[in-house]
């Protein structure tokens, strides 16, 4: 897929997706994996999803900040970021 693959050559593609590719799984793990902070553009959804959010908290730990709440609870979470 183009759009998968701007991600992965530039991952803040993910900052200019449609909706629908801000709410897929796929594609936002993809770009988290390369840069956490994009967790910022990721459907609410997708900001809960405890996978996505440990990741992109592993690429970076200010990513943290646009995890759901219940994530941000989480301690396990918080210690990888």
């Amino acid at each position: 897929d183009i759009v998968l693959e701007a991600v992965r050559v530039d991952a803040r593609a993910l900052m200019h997706a449609s909706d629908e590719l801000r709410g897929d799984r796929a594609f936002v793990f993809e770009a988290v994996c390369r840069n956490g902070r994009l967790l910022e553009y990721a459907s609410e959804e997708l900001r809960g999803d405890r996978d996505i959010v440990l990741e992109a908290v592993r690429q970076n730990g200010t990513a943290l900040e646009y995890a759901s709440e219940a994530l941000r609870q989480e301690r396990d979470i918080v210690l990888e970021a």
